[in-house]
């Protein structure tokens, strides 16, 4: 997968989280968490774009652990709104499929680089 097609997944992915959060019920708890997730899923693309354009292995290597933060951040917040049934587990699991894709990718990258030191 070359990186434009990785900056286009993680948009893609940000897309669908912000479609998910719309669903959300209309509480304070849900509103609080669309709020987490929507800046967390945004951020895995924002700071891969950033990741990409580093000037030096060592700067990628510190961008991409942001990415892989967020993209685990955003997994936690998937989890929560499975377990307090916020919405129904079945229709998360596409998004939790595609998060865990994403954090092995992006895992992998940052594994590969320091290979690279």
């Amino acid at each position: 997968m070359t990186p434009e097609e990785l900056t286009n997944r993680t948009k893609t992915f940000a897309v669908r989280v912000i479609k998910m959060t719309d669903h959300l019920p209309n509480s304070r708890a849900a509103n609080v968490i669309a709020n987490q997730i929507i800046r967390s899923s945004t951020s895995i693309g924002a700071n891969y774009r950033e990741a990409c354009r580093a000037r030096s292995n060592k700067e990628f290597i510190a961008k991409i652990g942001l990415v892989i933060g967020e993209t685990d951040e955003t997994k936690y917040w998937l989890e929560l709104i499975s377990e307090t049934e916020m919405l129904k587990a079945a229709l998360l699991q596409e998004l939790l499929k595609e998060n865990e894709e994403l954090l092995a990718i992006f895992i992998a990258s940052c594994k590969t680089a320091k290979l690279k030191e």
